[in-house]
């Protein structure tokens, strides 16, 4: 991959003119090729390229970032600082974002259009964006919010995956755009949510949530997009207005000039409008990224500002939505599934159809409420489709029979199931802590990162491995070699990847006791909880079985409740046993003391904001907890002091550490007070 020369490094080589965009198409290979590399070799301690090509490639992007003056968000030459905070701030649009009039009518779009030129492009199905940048640098990011006032998300749009941190243009530029997840982002989110996490209904919720976030480093995790679909202004340094003929086309060849993704985008005429509206419809089936219609503008932006607007609507711009394909059928059955969480899920199952060019036979129900409102019944007629022309719903209930019996026990294990009412809905459960269902999520969490850290076995093999009879309890998969052949032959399996399993979990086998005890699930016993109580007790297992639930609960930063869980699960014969027989199959390495001075010993602080020494909280907060100190995420009055390089501000934690006497230090006066006086 690394080896291979771009077109613009043969033409360099040749002694050939290489074009501003060839060299910004080059920086938009080489970010995506550098952070792989990187983080092969920092997060799996393995290389895909040597250090002299990988050196090669970063000095060739700082070279074309300085030659173009645009750099993407998360180029390696660019530090993130990540940023949390307590409340996202309220700003007001300087122009109100309206919503567009609607139409499902191909026809009607085209007449919309009178004779004059469009540009027709995709409707995103995301979270509404404006960014302003100033002197070449993102200055600012509001969501859409009300139309009217939106939300500051500044630093968390510095995280999206795709924007540039840095333009060429030197002036005040504003664009609104959509902020989206892909499908193929969503789909591997999802796979990855720990077992008390629930999966998310669809990309824009998620997308909605990750960009709307207190802290920027989850967003970070998203892979969130920026695609530009209209520029508001851009003024020169001299103030004056930068002129587009007023062509929309035009302003898009600008925006995609300055480096940033552009919704793709057709001009189009009466003549040509139904053949590309077909375009988009046959895209749509591939397209990964989420899109619930197209948008119709005139070119010509004077002539579209000229028609003013309704009440509601601007004039210039019309959304054509999809008509939705609805085919009638009957339900047969409803499966009801349950997950690793004990949440039980209907789906329904019809007699096929032909949907959108494919055949469709189930669609989800999501929850009891759903099946309630749909008033269900096996052998009703219903009316199915696909929501944004992709995932199959249903659609009405034509007999509405309201005769389906909401299981009473569980279809995997045959216990009681509970409907419970949750925020949004009422939901079915499992009541069944032993349930096959719930024991995959288990697994799952055993063989995640922060636990066993067993590379590549996704919960799907889990399954298969359980379903199979490999694996019945964690220390049977440090036993998978006797099915090596079984193993290999399996779906999706082959020599090379079933070794490369074997290998992962016997790296496994060396680990901490702390990531150990995280792995077993304990109820409210997260890593850092399980790093205290071992700490405690001198990492030491069978000073951890004697344990009482007195001294657990006095450790600092513990309490009653998860030193009740801790000790219920310790005092249980079986689970001791359990323990026990999976301790033997591992190598614990003992923490290794820092070495540093423990003058930190027995203070708690509190870290917030974003900071200038460090790269993450996390770096600082691991370099505290090495000087025998903790970090919480709470101001209380046993806060030694809060961490926050904005000292003056009134967020939440800087007036609650004001109200308890806490002292607010910046990083600088932090580090001078309690790491410097040491060294």
């Amino acid at each position: 991959m690394s080896e291979e020369k771009s077109v613009a490094e043969e033409r360099r080589a040749l002694g050939g003119e290489v074009s501003r965009e060839e060299k910004m198409e080059r920086i938009k290979e080489l970010v995506p090729i550098l952070n792989q590399a990187a983080m092969t070799y920092y997060a799996e301690d393995r290389e895909i390229m040597s250090n002299f090509e990988y050196d090669r490639l970063y000095d060739e992007l700082v070279t074309l970032e300085q030659e173009t003056g645009f750099v993407l968000s998360n180029s390696p030459t660019v530090r993130v600082g990540y940023e949390a905070v307590d409340a996202l701030p309220k700003e007001r649009h300087g122009s109100p974002m309206l919503s567009l009039d609607k139409t499902k009518s191909r026809e009607e779009l085209r007449d919309w259009l009178a004779g004059h030129e469009g540009v027709l492009s995709w409707k995103l199905d995301g979270l509404t964006v404006v960014l302003t940048y100033e002197g070449g640098k993102l200055a600012k990011a509001v969501t859409r919010g009300n139309g009217e006032v939106g939300e500051v998300i500044t630093a968390n749009a510095r995280t999206f995956i795709n924007l540039p941190a840095v333009i060429p243009f030197q002036g005040t530029l504003v664009l609104r755009g959509e902020a989206v997840i892909s499908y193929s982002d969503f789909e591997k989110i999802n796979a990855k949510l720990p077992e008390e996490g629930e999966k998310y209904k669809n990309p824009r919720n998620l997308c909605s949530g990750s960009v709307r976030q207190l802290d920027s480093r989850i967003t970070a995790e998203r892979n969130v997009r920026f695609h530009a679909f209209s520029l508001v202004e851009a003024v020169e340094t001299d103030g004056a207005m930068l002129s587009f003929h007023d062509s929309r086309m035009e302003e898009f060849r600008f925006l995609k000039d300055q480096g940033f993704t552009v919704v793709e985008h057709f001009l189009v005429t009466e003549a040509t409008i139904l053949d590309t509206i077909a375009t988009f419809e046959k895209r749509i089936e591939t397209y990964d990224i989420p899109s619930d219609g197209l948008v119709l503008s005139y070119e010509n932006m004077a002539y579209g500002r000229s028609l003013g607007r309704t009440a509601k609507f601007p004039r210039h711009s019309i959304a054509f939505k999809w008509a939705d394909e609805l085919r009638e059928t009957t339900l047969l059955e409803v499966e009801w599934s349950p997950s690793r969480t004990g949440l039980i899920n209907p789906v329904a199952i019809f007699e096929p159809v032909e949907l959108e060019g494919t055949t469709v036979s189930r669609a989800s129900v999501h929850n009891v409420s759903v099946v309630r409102s749909l008033k269900l019944g096996i052998g009703d007629r219903i009316t199915v489709y696909k929501a944004n022309m992709i995932i199959p719903q249903i659609s009405k209930n034509l007999t509405e029979s309201d005769s389906l019996e909401i299981p009473a026990t569980c279809p995997v294990c045959g216990a009681p199931t509970q409907i419970r009412q949750t925020q949004e809905a009422k939901v079915l459960y499992c009541t069944n802590d032993k349930c096959p269902a719930k024991e995959i999520g288990s697994f799952v969490l055993f063989v995640s990162r922060d636990a066993m850290n067993v590379d590549g076995l996704s919960e799907a093999t889990l399954e298969k491995l359980v379903d199979k009879g490999f694996v019945k309890e964690f220390t049977d998969l440090f036993h998978l070699d006797q099915y090596r052949e079984e193993i290999a032959q399996m779906e999706g399996f082959g020599e090379k990847s079933c070794q490369k399993l074997l290998d992962s979990v016997e790296a496994a086998r060396n680990t901490t006791l702390p990531k150990v005890i995280y792995s077993l699930g304990i109820p409210n016993i997260g890593l850092s909880n399980a790093k205290l109580i071992c700490k405690h007790f001198d990492y030491d297992l069978d000073q951890l079985f004697q344990a009482g639930r007195e001294e657990v609960s006095a450790i600092d930063g513990i309490g009653d409740v998860i030193a009740a869980s801790f000790t219920d699960y310790v005092a249980d014969p079986e689970n001791r046993e359990k323990l026990e027989r999976l301790v033997a199959e591992l190598n614990i390495e003992k923490p290794q003391e820092s070495g540093l001075a423990q003058n930190l010993a027995g203070l708690s602080f509190v870290v917030t904001g974003s900071l200038v020494h460090y790269g993450s909280r996390n770096e600082l907060k691991d370099e505290i907890e090495a000087r025998g100190g903790k970090v919480t995420g709470s101001v209380t009055n046993k806060t030694e002091c809060l961490i926050n390089n904005d000292v003056t501000s009134n967020s939440t934690k800087n007036q609650k550490a004001k109200e308890l006497g806490v002292k607010i230090l910046s990083e600088d006066e932090f580090l001078e007070k309690y790491f410097h006086e040491t060294e």
